[in-house]
């Protein structure tokens, strides 16, 4: 093969990746929701009262005082939340936003969005 064939394929090979290596990580992808006035004060999981006025939300597994980057993979626009409850309970779906941060997020009236978390700081320990 001639050499200069070589160089081209291992430029493009070595564009590709350094293209890749902007392309944001996300530690989970899935649908997001978010939860409002009908829970506004009741405790959530973590013994808080729910604030809907709050960054905050809702994550099955996550402990509790984790803070997360939500970003709307649609649209490109983020939040920065902190896990205080449990949930969503509804299949599918990965983190329901408090109504404060779905309204940042942009889908309080779409309801729910294609989404990607970053992890930004996780506790020691949780539960």
């Amino acid at each position: 093969m001639k050499t200069w064939i070589v160089v081209l394929i291992v430029g493009f090979l070595a564009a590709g990746i350094s293209l890749l290596s902007h392309l944001p990580r996300y530690d989970e992808v899935g649908i997001a929701s978010w939860y409002g006035p009908g829970f506004h004060g009741n405790v959530t999981a973590n013994g808080e009262l729910y604030d809907m006025y709050a960054f905050t939300a809702a994550h099955k597994t996550l402990p509790f005082g984790t803070v997360v980057k939500v970003v709307d993979l649609e649209t490109g626009r983020s939040v920065v939340v902190r896990i205080n409850d449990r949930g969503p309970f509804v299949q599918g779906r990965i983190i329901d936003l408090s109504y404060a941060a779905a309204q940042e997020l942009g889908i309080v009236d779409r309801g729910t969005a294609k989404v990607g978390l970053i992890i930004l700081w996780k506790p020691e320990t949780g539960r």
